[in-house]
């Protein structure tokens, strides 16, 4: 998995809100948040509307690792 997500769990936990939540809250599908969950890629548009509800950036949510 060259891609994780760590960034987006902890913030999550800090807000004290579930996967389940920010679905609903940005109407992803449990399908996306299973590829985020598993650390596959997303459309940028997914991480657009989890930034505009967290209140973060791109940097907050994801971050690369070499393979």
């Amino acid at each position: 998995m060259a891609i994780s997500y760590n960034g987006l769990w902890k913030l999550l936990i800090d807000k004290g809100m579930k996967k389940g939540d920010l679905c609903k809250s940005t109407g992803l599908s449990s399908s996306t948040m299973a590829k985020m969950t598993n650390g596959e890629s997303v459309n940028l548009s997914v991480l657009e509307r989890i930034c505009a509800e967290l209140d973060c950036d791109f940097g907050d949510l994801v971050n690369y690792k070499k393979p």
